[in-house]
Order: C-alpha cells, then sequence, then structure tokens
C-alpha cells in the first residue's frame, strides 16, 4: 500500500527534530535563535509545525551541522533522477 506523506506532517515532523536537536545540545529556544539571528517566536512556530521560510530552516540545519548531508541527498536525488536522452 502506497504511504502518503503529508505538508503537514512534514512540518510537525521538522519541529520534532529541531526541538530534539535544541535540546540534546542543551540550548533554549532564546539561545537557538540569538545564535541565527532569529527571534525566539520563530524558533516556537518551526517547533510548533507552523510555516518557515526556507531561509530559517537552512540556518537551522546548518547550525546542527547537517547541511552538508542535505545537499548530498538532493544532489544524489537529481543525479539518480538524470533521463538520458535518446536523442
Amino acid at each position: 500500500m502506497l504511504e502518503v506523506v503529508t505538508i503537514k506532517e512534514t512540518r510537525l515532523k521538522i519541529g520534532e527534530w529541531c526541538r530534539q536537536k535544541r535540546l540534546m545540545y542543551e540550548l533554549s529556544q532564546e539561545d537557538l535563535a540569538k545564535a541565527l539571528e532569529l527571534s525566539r517566536l520563530t524558533i516556537r512556530k518551526l517547533e510548533e509545525g507552523h510555516n518557515a521560510t526556507l531561509d530559517t530552516l537552512l540556518k537551522v540545519i546548518n547550525h546542527f551541522d547537517m547541511l552538508g548531508e542535505l545537499y548530498a541527498a538532493i544532489d544524489r536525488n537529481i543525479s539518480d533522477n538524470n533521463i538520458i536522452s535518446l536523442y
């Protein structure tokens, strides 16, 4: 059976990931916000699964040293999807 993942579920999962990473590094929302030059409200909204900008998400991913992993995953996906033209 095909499993469908919704945007809302993905936003919530990203928020959960952010909160877990923040707590693992013993950071408050305020600490993380200051480190990223964002507001505490922005971090709270991200963790609650509300809409976040791509820039905010990338800042958080970079802060937790995962930007390279994301880039590599996207690059692999692009490479896997290259279709060789017969023309």
